[in-house]
């Protein structure tokens, strides 16, 4: 991949409440496993960064929610915030 001039992205993807999160609670298992004996409830997710070369952030902002609904993020199970660098 080439690097863009123009605008870096954080797309946070995270399971909706009431999701089952099979991840996170291995998470919490294995902290607790560890000797965290104060974590509570886990919830996994991801984040993306990506680099646009729109500079215009109502353009890019545009161009993330498409990405997001078409490829990023599964809307029936999951949200998804966009944050701009």
């Amino acid at each position: 991949m080439s690097e863009v001039q123009g605008t870096r992205a954080r797309i946070h993807i995270r399971l909706k409440p009431g999701v089952l999160d099979p991840q996170g609670t291995a998470i919490a298992r294995a902290l607790s496993g560890l000797g965290f004996d104060g974590v509570g409830d886990v919830r996994q997710g991801k984040l993306i960064e990506i680099a646009l070369a729109e500079t215009d952030p109502e353009k890019a902002k545009a161009e993330l929610e498409a990405m997001c609904s078409r490829l990023l993020a599964n809307p029936v199970i999951e949200t998804y915030t966009i944050s701009l660098d």
